[in-house]
């Protein structure tokens, strides 16, 4: 097991793409990684050391989106060709094309049980489609500019969705209306996603923030702002305590979601950073930039427990400060200003570059048309084995050196169990607000049925008794004439 907060590492740098790496995603299988660019084709890495690489040629613009399935069977692709591709990873190189966009599509994404996927376009709507029927199904269009990115929630329930119009919509995925509308984007919505329990989401946006709400509340219970400009993409970590993201400031950041601060700065890419993904497992993750690398990184400091984690913490030379407490349900929107991090020091392996073979075939099929079979052109895009010349640079990034605090009392032990029972405190102050904010919130909401309630009586009253005088005025008038 990883010593307690071992810094990320630098495994693996995958070198194909002929211009910057736009998306990447990993297999379940754990055994692949696929990545999109503005080369126009769709690379298909094997994790496996010195094994091959696959190139699929078909879209005839940049490739903007790309996500494996569920299963791990088949890969989905989106284009500026106002295209999605569907294709099966293997030596065949097939795709089924689906066409029913008018502009760029932006995002692709595959339901949880794999059987639908969802798209977002510059033609400002969101569609919906079937996987196994390959056909469109319907189209969200609320949206007032264009979309940039849209996904399913665990359940399937809902789908989120952001765009240049600045909002957050969630739509019901049985009536097809959208629930809610989150406007508190600074700028342009770049990316959105859900945790993996589905209790919340996740939006980036082009003024550097990152924000995290809760559904069950829908509120807004983290802001931060540690990037110097626009984010590109986040993905959350699968146990929900970490996200990484990649921003056009050429960075990487690892947050700590328990903690609600910065924890580590990433400095592996030259220019932006445009995709970032944690694996399935969460046990490393993917980057990919404007350099045209994909960089796979070892995570590491997932492998103890937060109060593990914590106690690490007390015994460094810069302590971290102490939670946002504020962040469990905070009275109004707040920043996490950027924190002095450690910048860990990367080994990059620099493994052989891998045998690239090119599949598929660049033509348009139909919507929801039948597979295109190529015809698999074996093109030798880079030498194997190529050895690395002693004067080439490393690609680093600087550590901050941490040395033990001494333990004054010298009693580590009593310190340690009066940290874990601040935590075990903490925890249960958490449950208690968050209990309480809830109750405040359905009282608020008797109250205000209430008073709808006294204002309709108060009303009927008016209206009752203006009734009245108006009969008995009537009734004096009639008796006055038949006197």
């Amino acid at each position: 097991m990883a010593s307690v907060m071992e810094d990320p590492t630098l495994e693996r740098h995958f070198k194909g793409h002929k211009d910057a790496v736009t998306c990447a995603d990993f297999n379940p299988n754990r055994k692949q990684l696929a990545s999109g660019s503005l080369d126009k084709n769709l690379m298909i890495w094997n994790l496996a050391p010195k094994a091959r690489a696959f190139q699929f040629v078909g879209h005839q613009d940049v490739i903007t989106g790309v996500q494996f399935s569920p299963s791990g069977n088949l890969v989905a692709s989106s284009s500026k060709d106002r295209t999605v591709r569907l294709w099966t990873p293997s030596m065949k190189g097939e795709s089924t094309v689906f066409k029913a966009h008018t502009a760029a599509v932006r995002s692709v994404a595959f339901s949880h049980d794999g059987q639908r996927l969802v798209t977002a376009s510059d033609d400002k709507s969101v569609k919906v489609w079937s996987v196994h029927r390959q056909c469109f199904i319907y189209s969200l269009n609320q949206h007032t500019n264009w979309v940039r990115c849209a996904r399913f929630s665990p359940d399937g329930r809902i789908i989120a969705s952001c765009g240049d119009d600045r909002t957050v919509r969630l739509w019901d995925t049985s009536t097809k209306h959208c629930i809610n509308c989150l406007t508190d984007c600074g700028g342009s919505a770049t990316f959105v996603d859900f945790n993996s329990s589905g209790t919340c989401i996740a939006s980036s946006g082009a003024d550097s923030t990152l924000k995290i709400w809760d559904l069950r509340t829908n509120k807004l219970i983290q802001h931060y702002r540690v990037h110097s400009a626009g984010i590109n993409s986040f993905s959350f970590h699968p146990s929900n305590n970490y996200v990484i993201s990649g921003s056009n400031d050429g960075t990487i950041k690892i947050l700590d979601l328990l903690e609600g601060r910065l924890i580590y700065t990433l400095h592996g890419h030259k220019g932006a950073v445009i995709t970032v993904a944690f694996s399935r497992a969460g046990d490393v993750f993917a980057s990919g930039g404007a350099d045209s690398q994909v960089l796979l990184w070892k995570t590491n400091f997932d492998s103890r427990s937060y109060q593990d984690v914590l106690l690490q913490h007390s015994r460094r030379s810069t302590p971290d400060p102490p939670p946002h407490l504020s962040d469990i349900h905070p009275r109004g929107p707040h920043l996490h200003h950027p924190q002095p991090t450690v910048s860990p020091a990367v080994k990059d392996t620099r493994s052989t570059e891998p045998h690239v073979i090119q599949l598929g075939q660049s033509v348009h099929g139909n919507m929801g048309g039948s597979a295109s079979r190529a015809e698999s052109t074996a093109e030798n895009e880079t030498r194997a084995n190529r050895k690395e010349g002693k004067g080439r640079r490393e690609e680093e990034v600087e550590m901050s050196q941490t040395h033990p605090l001494e333990v004054l009392s010298g009693h580590p032990s009593s310190v340690s169990s009066t940290l874990r029972h601040i935590v075990q405190q903490l925890d249960i102050l958490t449950q208690t607000v968050s209990v309480l904010e809830e109750r405040l919130t359905l009282t608020e909401d008797k109250l205000k049925e209430c008073l709808t309630h006294q204002s309709q009586i108060l009303k009927d009253l008016r209206a009752s008794r203006t009734r009245r005088r108006t009969e008995s005025e009537g009734t004096d008038e009639s008796s006055v004439h038949s006197t």
